[in-house]
């Protein structure tokens, strides 16, 4: 069987279809379907049927794929025989939260670069319940992210810091007329926040809950750049990590208000699959970061 073969299954898999398959790997699109059909005739089973105008994984391709990515590890571990030290090679892909990777990991990122100048990393910024579902598929090395709860045995997870959330405003905001500390309230003003699952947007939005406090808005952005923005600009409050508007603060574009809420922190982590080969590359990844959090 022809390792490339498993690699292109893996890249449908991963892209969704033979064609951005085939765009990831520079191959054209015949080539991918030549290259499964090959495999189905090697395995003597059918990995892929066509719905519609869709090629949809039978359930025997289903069941290829954790050993499929158990092979391709492998290979990966034979590939980086005797290269442990200075010349680490191969591949890293890493789903970051956007805040993590927007102000806390800048340093990281590039101090890796500098010592594996080749690997090549992929980089991807989801919210913390989707990296969740990326590692757990095996379609990402490492996740890093917060805390959310719903401990999975299948995945290895490492605590790096306690970090502060903040509520904040606009300077331009009249404070003494929005007492979030209150209950039973209704307030006109808008919050703007990150997308629903987001863990510090659940963290205000149930303490509102509990204290049956009303905003007459939710703006939902996508961006905390946008959001400080936004704030800044007097459209609304946010509920933010102090970290990521510690300038702001500063220089006194935006104002701290008095959130109320009993929990005012969440927990960055990184993560990977238990049943992961850890590689040159993605053990020196971790080590930088936890470095980075000053992790022994």
């Amino acid at each position: 069987m022809d390792i490339r073969h498993f690699k292109t299954f893996k890249s449908i898999i991963e892209e969704g279809n033979f064609s951005n398959a085939a765009m990831k790997m520079g191959y054209t699109q015949s080539t991918v379907t030549s290259q499964m059909q090959q495999l189905e005739q090697e395995l003597s089973i059918k990995l892929f049927e066509k719905i519609g105008r869709n090629m949809v994984l039978t359930t025997l391709g289903k069941e290829l794929i954790p050993y499929s990515n158990e092979l391709l590890d492998t290979v990966k571990k034979i590939e980086s025989i005797g290269k442990y030290d200075t010349n680490i090679t191969g591949e890293l892909k890493i789903a970051i939260a956007e805040s993590l990777i927007s102000y806390k990991l800048q340093n990281v990122l590039s101090l890796f670069r500098q010592k594996a100048p080749n690997v090549r990393v992929s980089i991807i910024s989801l919210n913390c319940l989707a990296i969740k579902t990326t590692l757990l598929k095996g379609q990402v090395d490492i996740g890093l992210m917060y805390d959310v709860g719903n401990k999975n045995d299948s995945l290895i997870t490492i605590k790096l810091a306690d970090l502060p959330l903040a509520l904040v405003c606009s300077p331009l905001l009249e404070q003494d007329k929005f007492d979030l500390c209150k209950p039973n309230q209704q307030l006109d003003i808008s919050l703007i926040i990150n997308e629903a699952d987001c863990i510090y947007r659940k963290i205000l939005e149930n303490h509102f809950r509990d204290n049956d406090i009303f905003l007459n808005n939710t703006i939902e952005l996508w961006s905390i750049e946008a959001i400080k923005r936004c704030v800044a600009s007097n459209l609304g409050i946010s509920f933010l990590p102090r970290f990521a508007i510690e300038e702001e603060l500063e220089n006194g574009k935006l104002k701290e208000l008095k959130a109320g809420c009993s929990d005012t922190k969440i927990t960055a982590i990184y993560a990977y699959h238990k049943n992961k080969w850890i590689s040159p590359a993605m053990s020196l990844f971790m080590q930088l970061v936890r470095e980075n959090f000053n992790i022994n």
